[in-house]
């Protein structure tokens, strides 16, 4: 009797299971941003949310959620209801970097979270102080190396990609120098245009406008090819690095609370990559210097444990903590 009691209930399980997903979506869905509104994060998450809105035959809202870098958004999806209705896009910083940097963040990546897709890549820039007497990556490195203790280079926070490839290449070269860690882009690249900083690793898309007018000079693009924008600035491969250290992954996510049933999680898959080679959300991701990419769930959780590994190393080489 218990062994069919059992039965019925994986059986009704199953008929639940497939009935959400033949009935969702029957109301509209929140895109929760981990960004506040207006910034690159926000602009991306509501043209996806036009696009797949039209797909699914309901609206998608988007709910900024900042704070944190982040954490927060990812802290509050992890406990929302796992039915389909609520999803997250953010960079990658509190999915792939934040649990090697903070072990109280509040959820657990694998335990709570669902993963949909990774939807770009950001290429990281090196770039110098207009002031800075270096053309090149070697001449930099090589002019730092003289200023031991005298320069700071800044990222956009603690725990960043860009904080730790930099902290990298730093004890690498064995430069003495100070990080100074700002709230997000804006603020690092006012003051590194201004001089108060010397040198950073930033998005390409924030710091074209200043490359551009010569305030700021591109030595190395962090990825895997020459950047449209930039087509002169060599690729840090080309300059003879190529451990994973400096091929770290960025970008956007989106995810999904777990135990969200999985015929919903399919269709979000779907329509999220659908969405992702559209000519539209194309058009959007290479206007802001992104890369679409838009792989598969299960792609996602194989390169959570790649880059954990590589992430690993690089927080403990930067000897970065936040807890």
């Amino acid at each position: 009797m218990k062994h069919l009691r059992r039965i019925a209930a994986i059986a009704a399980l199953a008929f639940s299971t497939l009935a959400a997903g033949q009935t969702w979506p029957s109301r509209p869905i929140t895109i929760m941003a981990a960004a506040p509104a207006g910034g690159t994060t926000d602009v991306l998450a509501r043209a996806l949310a036009d696009v797949m809105g039209k797909a699914l035959g309901q609206p998608m809202v988007v709910d900024n959620r900042p704070g944190a870098s982040g954490m927060l958004a990812v802290q509050q999806l992890a406990r929302a209801p796992a039915d389909g209705y609520t999803v997250l896009v953010t960079v990658s910083t509190p999915i792939y970097y934040a649990p090697y940097t903070n072990s109280k963040l509040g959820y657990d990546v694998r335990r709570d979270l669902a993963m949909l897709t990774h939807l770009c890549d950001a290429s990281l820039v090196l770039a110098v102080h207009k002031d800075v007497p270096a053309r090149t990556l070697p001449e930099f490195l090589a002019w730092a190396g003289q200023q031991q203790g005298k320069l700071s280079y800044g990222s956009y926070g603690t725990g960043s990609s860009g904080h730790l490839v930099s902290a990298y290449l730093a004890r690498k070269h064995q430069l003495d120098m100070v990080h100074v860690p700002y709230k997000g882009e804006t603020p690092l690249l006012q003051d590194l245009v201004g001089g108060q900083v010397q040198w950073t690793l930033a998005t390409v898309g924030s710091m074209l406008p200043h490359i551009q007018s010569g305030r700021l000079r591109a030595l190395a693009v962090f990825g895997d090819q020459r950047l449209p924008d930039l087509p002169e600035v060599p690729t840090i491969a080309e300059l003879g690095y190529h451990e994973p250290e400096v091929r770290i992954i960025g970008g956007l996510v989106m995810v999904a609370p777990a135990g969200t049933p999985a015929p919903i999680l399919a269709r979000l898959e779907q329509e999220v990559r659908a969405a992702v080679q559209s000519t539209a959300l194309k058009a959007r991701f290479q206007a802001y210097g992104l890369i679409p990419v838009g792989n598969s769930a299960a792609q996602m959780r194989q390169s959570l444990d790649t880059y954990g590994r590589v992430i690993d190393r690089l927080v403990q080489a930067a000897g970065v903590r936040l807890d």
